[in-house]
């Protein structure tokens, strides 16, 4: 039975995904950082932890837990945890833009050094990092969400390099438009830190929390997320990065094939 430790299951992509493998077989240690959430997932028969990817210990602590369930190994670690800070670059304190890192980027950093260990000690491995269709593209208002996730290209790109010589795959999930909180969340940390009153983006913040789901276009359910994770957990060539939904494809493509001033003027309209 293959093992997956699944970060940031409370809801959304990581908890459809949770619940998709334990149907298929897999033994799943989901996480969550509140306890109501580790509470549900206990309930549904999961090994589920309460687990803050900002905290080293809490993170060290699964990990030489779920190591005492499998005799010292672990198969696959998807690094799901993560949330969008919205507001204009200038409107974005430095505070707000190191919490963004801090769960984003040094989070998932910091799971995927801790499991590097146990993978290179048992010879195997699939890392399963979660990024976006704006770890390619960039679109105004998203600056630090943005800014986190080309992070997450950048170091998931150089340690696949650099684990070439190995049995571990590394692979991005760069997803677009998905059901889940994340909008919920996202509008919540844009009231906590951006002054929308006193900025000349007012309006377009008001237009955002306005907004309802059915104003996103090309939306999937997270189910479809669950099945590209499980591809790559059975896949014998997993391959650098696997774009969802359709947004993730068009963009994708126009990031290859236009000048920056062309695909500006697309994402401007965004």
């Amino acid at each position: 039975m293959k093992t997956i430790l699944i970060t940031g299951c409370s809801c959304g992509i990581g908890y459809e995904t949770a619940l998709y493998l334990k149907e298929k077989g897999y033994k799943v240690f989901a996480s969550a950082r509140q306890q109501k959430d580790v509470d549900t997932l206990i309930t549904l028969g999961f090994t589920s932890y309460l687990l803050d990817v900002t905290s080293k210990d809490a993170i060290t602590n699964t990990l030489n837990d779920i190591l005492k369930q499998t005799k010292g190994t672990l198969d696959v670690v998807f690094n799901n945890a993560g949330y969008g800070q919205p507001g204009a670059i200038e409107d974005l304190s430095v505070d707000a833009l190191k919490e963004q890192f801090e769960t984003n980027v040094f989070g998932l950093h910091e799971v995927t050094i801790q499991v590097l260990k146990i993978m290179k000690k048992q010879g195997y491995g699939k890392i399963i990092q979660h990024s976006s269709v704006l770890g390619l593209v960039s679109l105004k208002l998203r600056g630090a969400y943005n800014a986190s996730k080309y992070a997450i290209e950048g170091l998931s790109d150089t340690l696949r390099l650099e684990l070439l010589d190995t049995n571990i795959d590394v692979t991005l999930l760069n997803t677009g438009p998905v059901t889940s909180s994340f909008r919920k969340n996202a509008l919540i940390k844009l009231k906590e830190h951006i002054d929308i009153k006193n900025s000349r983006f007012k309006i377009n913040y008001e237009k955002s929390i306005e907004a309802k789901k059915s104003d996103v276009p090309f939306n999937l359910e997270a189910i479809e997320v669950a099945k590209i994770v499980e591809k790559i957990i059975v896949s014998k060539n997993v391959r650098p990065r696997y774009y969802i939904t359709k947004a993730t494809y068009l963009l994708g493509f126009f990031r290859r094939i236009l000048s920056s001033n062309l695909l500006d003027k697309i994402l401007i309209k965004i």
